[in-house]
């Protein structure tokens, strides 16, 4: 350990990672973007990228791939912030999905997750023209993301071998392609869910009010509480959604999220929760219960 790495604290060793994975990537490819899905990552990605670069504006514009079937209050989020920040923000819905009306209740999560996500984003990526594209994930989230590198490699298909990746050495990062390939970049990689929360209450970083627990209506379906966010949401006969204090520890499609009753309704709460929290954050996403597990959508070119 240098003595520069000595003198900072674990969150600031982190932040300075983070930061400089930005800048090497600002200035080693041609077109970068970044994927903002609006959650707590992504949130704490855009922080770190506003610092990075500060005082200048974020050079590369921030991409959200809609399914149009998100939380109300992450789409207010998300517009609240881009104005708030001035940011360039680009959305992006698949339209062939959009015209088929492919939703979680008709069509099953796995059908909807590749066309209005994992296609939808291809299609973004493509149009745009993209060559590096920023990530929130970390590798304490799931089996297949651990092992996943900090320059996630993909071919002009944006599909991922797990077998065909490069080494990195310390903080040196192998960022050369040919026409059409591209990199996936993790800023986030090392960062744990504790070292999230406990960023975003040192920084103060602005959060989906979603987070935070407070009494919300929901429904429980097969194991799981399900915010019943509009009118699309079919009932079953007889169901009826109960008022319960619910929080979420990860946000993504609301038929597809799961909730768990807490009642942290500050980042403190939440910080408490989870140095006692002994289950996985994904263990809420329905996406990742279904017959196709998450190595194989990251194959087909998934987040």
């Amino acid at each position: 350990m240098s003595a520069l790495t000595g003198a900072l604290s674990h969150l600031q060793q982190l932040e300075a990672e983070s930061i400089h994975i930005f800048r090497e990537v600002a200035a080693e490819f041609k077109k970068p973007v970044m994927l903002y899905s609006i959650g707590k990552d992504s949130s704490v990605l855009l922080h770190l990228a506003r610092k990075a670069f500060a005082p200048g504006k974020i050079p590369f514009p921030l991409l959200h791939v809609d399914t149009n079937w998100k939380f109300r209050e992450m789409i207010e989020f998300r517009d609240r912030l881009a104005k708030e920040y001035d940011f360039e923000l680009l959305v992006h819905k698949n339209p062939e999905g959009l015209a088929m009306n492919i939703n979680p209740f008709d069509h099953g999560s796995a059908k909807h997750t590749d066309i209005m996500k994992t296609q939808s984003l291809k299609q973004a990526l493509n149009k745009y023209g993209f060559d590096a594209a920023f990530g929130g994930a970390r590798r304490d989230e799931e089996k297949s993301r651990a092992k996943e590198r900090v320059y996630s490699f993909r071919d002009k298909h944006h599909r991922w071998d797990p077998k065909n990746q490069r080494p990195e050495l310390w903080n040196l990062y192998n960022g050369a392609i040919n026409e059409g390939e591209s990199i996936r970049v993790f800023p986030l990689s090392n960062w744990t869910e504790l070292d999230i929360w406990l960023y975003i209450l040192q920084e103060n970083i602005d959060i989906v009010p979603l987070y935070l627990a407070k009494p919300r209506p929901v429904v429980e379906r097969s194991g799981s509480l399900i915010m019943v966010d509009d009118e699309r949401m079919p009932l079953a006969a007889g169901e009826v959604p109960q008022m319960k204090s619910v929080r979420f520890r990860t946000l993504g499609c609301y038929p597809l999220t799961g909730a768990i009753e807490s009642t942290a309704d500050t980042l403190e709460g939440i910080v408490e929760e989870m140095l006692r929290a002994r289950t996985s954050e994904r263990q809420g996403r329905v996406i990742d219960q279904d017959q196709s597990g998450m190595e194989l959508k990251k194959r087909e070119g998934y987040f």
